[in-house]
C-alpha cells in the first residue's frame, strides 16, 4: 500500500486522535488530544502521519527524544488496512527523524495489556531490555 508519510499539521487532530483509539492505544488516564498537542509544540518532539492514496491517515507515530534515547508512542495503523506494512513504514519514519537528529537509540514500551504487539516489534529489530519502570504520578488522573 503506497504510503506518504509526514509531519503531522493542526487540522490532522481529530483523525489522529479517532486512528488512536480505533486501535485502543488511549488509556483512561491520558488525553490524546493534549498528547498529539503536546508533541507538535515540542522541539525534540513530533507526530508523523501516513496517508494512504486517498489522503486518509492510516498510520501514525509520536516521537521524541530526551537528548540520548529516542520514543516512540502512538504507534498506530488503521484497523481496516493492517498487514499492509504500515506500521513497519511508521516505525521506520519514527527511527529516521531520530537520527537525523543524531539520536541513537529507540525505545517504546508496550502496556501489559497490549503484548500481541511484541512480536511485530521484534520482527522490526527491537528487543526486550530487562530494566525496571518505575513512576510516580504528580496529579492523579481522575
Amino acid at each position: 500500500m503506497p504510503l506518504t508519510i509526514r509531519s503531522a499539521v493542526p487540522e490532522d487532530e481529530p483523525g489522529v486522535v479517532e486512528l488512536w483509539r480505533a486501535c485502543g492505544l488511549v488509556a483512561s488516564y491520558n488525553d490524546p488530544a493534549a498528547d498529539f498537542r503536546f508533541a507538535k509544540a515540542g522541539a525534540c518532539s513530533d507526530v508523523l502521519v501516513g496517508e494512504d492514496e486517498a489522503g486518509r491517515i492510516s498510520g501514525s507515530v509520536m516521537v521524541g527524544h530526551d537528548g540520548h534515547r529516542g520514543w516512540l508512542y502512538y504507534v498506530a495503523s488503521a484497523p481496516h488496512a493492517r498487514g499492509n506494512g504500515i506500521g513497519r513504514h511508521m516505525v521506520q519514519a519514527a527511527e529516521e527523524w531520530l537520527r537525523q537528529r543524531g539520536v541513537v537509540k529507540a525505545q517504546l514500551l508496550v502496556r501489559e495489556t497490549n503484548t500481541k504487539v511484541v512480536s511485530f516489534y521484534e520482527q522490526l529489530g527491537f528487543e526486550v531490555a530487562p530494566r525496571v519502570v518505575m513512576g510516580k504520578w504528580l496529579d492523579k488522573p481522575e
